[in-house]
């Protein structure tokens, strides 16, 4: 049984749920900004008050199963990204605090300075996010098994534009939520957002697949590019993943474009296709950097804990995953349906 990377599969996924989860309300929060009065902001919050916290486990589980599963990468990869993971965490925390207080806020100034707080935490945190991940592909200078950069290494044209696109990301999967789960004006504004935050997607997407394939030759061979030419057996097993992005985005405009009429199909699809976008996009990058947990310098099997402690902690995870997807989709199938004017936080 290969343990490593049974638990690389695992924090993958784990990652994975967080990003579709927990990006989701972050594109709330973000999009909250754009609310027109705070009745309509309420509406907005009252999507994801039942889910939003417990989104966060799938953070808590990736980032303890890295320190966990493979220290040899936690202790390379945290020292490189301190500051934007400081910066995420802090951003988190405080957007976990303004959630409650906005609605305890009596006088205006108090109540716009917890409202502030709680779109420019979201907006703060998908940005780091992004941030990280471009960091991550980029790789980490290294001497021996230790990280050898500075404090600023992180910072660069290419972790800037990933971080733009995960906030619009984030905003596409925030804006495609509010379509499922409200109707009348909000939802049609919400439409709009989408559509916009669609169109950014696919820009942005298109700019950091491009940028990815410069990294590294090995990345670029990977896709079937290299200097010699076409590779064209590996660029034909491998096309059906930006093909069927591509396909996904343009159901999702369709679908978006439609609501409202008689065309229009359920209003659950736009989220899914969302997620499915992501999808695709994130297992994209998973082929490009496999099997390299620290690109480009070590892989899954060199960085990983013996396998004796693996194989404990799967005994551990094999209890707990379950419990966690249970608990998941029993909450969102207990809170599904439309929010209503008045729903939501009643201190």
């Amino acid at each position: 049984m290969d343990l490593p990377l049974i638990w690389a599969i695992l924090i993958a996924v784990a990652v994975m749920m967080y990003v579709l989860l927990d990006g989701m309300d972050l594109g709330v929060g973000m999009l909250s900004f754009f609310a027109g009065d705070d009745d309509e902001r309420n509406m907005m919050s009252a999507t994801i008050e039942p889910v939003w916290d417990g989104n966060e486990t799938w953070l808590v589980l990736g980032g303890g199963g890295l320190f966990a599963a493979f220290p040899l990468a936690y202790a390379v990869i945290m020292p490189a990204v301190y500051l934007p993971v400081l910066v995420m965490l802090a951003a988190l925390i405080f957007r976990g605090v303004a959630f409650e207080f906005r609605h305890k806020a009596v006088r205006r100034p108090t109540r716009l300075f917890w409202n502030g707080a709680f779109y420019g935490g979201s907006l703060v945190a998908a940005f780091s996010q992004g941030i990280i991940l471009g960091a991550f592909i980029t790789g980490f200078q290294t001497e021996g098994r230790n990280f050898a950069g500075g404090p600023f290494d992180w910072l660069s044209p290419f972790s800037l534009l990933t971080g733009v696109s995960v906030t619009i990301g984030y905003v596409l999967l925030g804006a495609c939520w509010l379509v499922l789960k409200t109707e009348g004006p909000l939802q049609a504004r919400a439409r709009q957002y989408a559509v916009r935050a669609l169109i950014g997607v696919s820009v942005c997407f298109a700019l950091v697949s491009l940028a990815t394939l410069t990294i590294d030759p090995r990345v670029t061979e990977r896709w079937g590019l290299s200097a010699d030419g076409l590779i064209a057996g590996r660029l034909l097993a491998l096309s059906p993943l930006p093909l069927v992005g591509l396909g996904l985005t343009v159901w999702l405009a369709r679908d978006l474009l439609r609501i409202g009429s008689a065309k229009a199909g359920p209003d659950w699809r736009p989220y899914l296709l969302a997620v499915g976008i992501f999808l695709s996009g994130y297992i994209g990058l998973a082929v490009s950097l496999f099997p390299w947990l620290v690109p480009f310098q070590f892989d899954i099997w060199e960085t990983a804990a013996r396998d004796n402690a693996l194989g404990l902690m799967l005994v551990g995870a094999a209890v707990m995953l379950p419990i966690i997807l249970i608990y998941t989709a029993y909450v969102y199938s207990l809170f599904w349906g439309k929010v209503k004017p008045g729903d939501g936080y009643h201190a």
